[in-house]
């Protein structure tokens, strides 16, 4: 599919949509490629991984081999991001328990925060090739 970075995400997650418009603007050398945990690359994709798609409430990145996921997953992502955003990736060196007690706080409460979509976003015609169903 791609050797790029691919990014799956709640694609009816408005906080979620908000961070990959992000990091699709701050991604200065295009490498990050997107797809909706909805959709049918997630589908096909993450049995690969032994992980089931209707039991996701997590960002993933699939990055050389390899799924990340949870604040794993959001801290690898800033490493492709330009300027200062970079410098996150160092908050890797918080225990992975403590970090992911945190995601999993704005991840169980995301839509009642944040809202909710009807349907998955659509890209911007300049952002297309970067984003897959």
């Amino acid at each position: 599919m791609t050797e790029n970075p691919l990014i799956l995400f709640d694609g009816v997650c408005n906080f979620c949509n908000y961070w990959v418009n992000f990091a699709s603007r701050h991604d200065q050398k295009k490498r990050l490629r997107f797809a909706s945990l909805q959709g049918e690359t997630a589908r096909e994709i993450l049995p690969r991984y032994q992980l089931d798609p209707s039991k996701l409430s997590s960002v993933i990145l699939v990055d050389n081999g390899k799924a990340y996921t949870q604040s794993s997953a959001c801290l690898r992502i800033c490493k492709y991001l330009g300027g200062g955003w970079k410098l996150v990736y160092a908050l890797m060196i918080i225990p992975k328990f403590l970090r992911d007690a945190v995601y999993n706080l704005v991840a169980r409460n995301r839509y009642r925060w944040f809202g909710k979509k009807d349907s998955c976003m659509i890209p911007p015609a300049d952002w297309k090739d970067r984003f897959f169903p």
